[in-house]
């Protein structure tokens, strides 16, 4: 996979072929484009979970908070939480894009993301940042500020089931707000449905089907 250079990126920009709303011909550099903070967040209760099990995914353990314009969200030291972009992005089937924080913004110990760096072919919508404080002081973070960089790569060729397709589980696609871990709800493929479909389940398993 290559890597698109501005000229590249501001063509494809031009013809739609990638969406950034709004976009500013200001945040495009030299092979990427620059994203601004949204207003959304989650931040995590941890009073309300004793531990977080991946058998069994805690739900409502984050609270949306939305910042006003001119005021700060506070991250405290060591403090984990989500936001989001500002920017509205849709990708094609045959590009996939990656999110990187800014290194001035790394330099003074903000994470932007601890994993979800990377965009499928095909998706749309905001992009959730992963925001860590790694300082021994609090960081102020105001919307509409410098967050993040995105920097796209060319497919060999379109993806055949990109982000978004049924039964794929595209939990995020067409996000706007920060938006919670949805792990473990990934739901079952078309064929492995069909198939279980054609099979009799048997009268005590059939009854427990129908009461889901």
């Amino acid at each position: 996979m290559s890597v698109l250079s501005d000229a590249t990126i501001r063509e494809l920009i031009a013809a739609q072929t990638i969406t950034i709303d709004p976009w500013q011909e200001a945040n495009l550099q030299p092979a990427s484009v620059d994203l601004r903070l949204g207003d959304s967040f989650r931040v995590f209760h941890n009073h309300r979970v004793a531990c977080i099990d991946l058998h069994n995914p805690p739900a409502n353990l984050t609270e949306e908070v939305l910042i006003a314009e001119g005021d700060a969200f506070v991250i405290h030291p060591g403090e984990f939480a989500l936001g989001r972009t500002l920017e509205y992005v849709a990708l094609p089937d045959d590009i996939v894009a990656r999110i990187e924080g800014k290194s001035s913004l790394g330099r003074l110990g903000l994470i932007v993301h601890a994993t979800a760096g990377f965009c499928d072919p095909g998706f749309e919508g905001t992009l959730t940042l992963e925001l860590n404080n790694l300082t021994r002081v609090p960081i102020l973070l105001y919307p509409g500020v410098p967050i993040a960089q995105l920097s796209f790569m060319a497919l060999d060729r379109p993806a055949q089931r990109p982000y978004g397709s049924p039964g794929l589980g595209s939990h995020y696609q067409g996000q706007r707000a920060a938006t919670e871990s949805r792990y473990g709800s990934r739901p079952q493929r078309s064929d492995q449905l069909e198939s279980e479909a054609n099979l009799d389940p048997g009268p005590t398993a059939r009854e427990e089907r129908d009461g889901d």
